[in-house]
């Protein structure tokens, strides 16, 4: 059973690739066609479903083939994944600079009594 951290793990390494970046935003418009998301690229097709095949194993898109056609829709609970993470570092961060600017206000001149 795949950890937490692995998870987290393959979400960001299928968010590297600008490509994968861009197929993330266009299937948060709505689902789409192997077609439709290559159209834009101009690579092969079997570049495209590699490309695919990563957001898949990611968990960030899902996949159903309807005859010869595959339609592609995002999976927006993978993606709070991510979100989650980055709240909890800007949660701590923000954390850390609230008692940065507290011990900073104790000496208002800028010099420790």
């Amino acid at each position: 059973m795949p950890t937490l951290a692995a998870d987290l793990d393959l979400t960001f390494q299928a968010l590297a690739d600008p490509t994968r970046r861009d197929m993330v935003e266009r299937l948060s418009r709505g689902p789409a066609t192997v077609s439709e998301l290559a159209r834009p690229y101009g690579m092969s097709l079997p570049a495209i479903v590699q490309h695919l095949a990563v957001l898949e194993d990611s968990g960030l898109v899902q996949s159903e083939k309807l005859g010869r056609v595959r339609t592609c829709r995002i999976d927006p609970a993978a993606l709070s994944l991510a979100e989650q993470w980055f709240n909890q570092r800007r949660a701590e961060w923000d954390r850390r600079l609230d008692r940065l600017g507290d011990h900073l206000q104790r000496f208002p001149d800028g010099e420790p009594e």
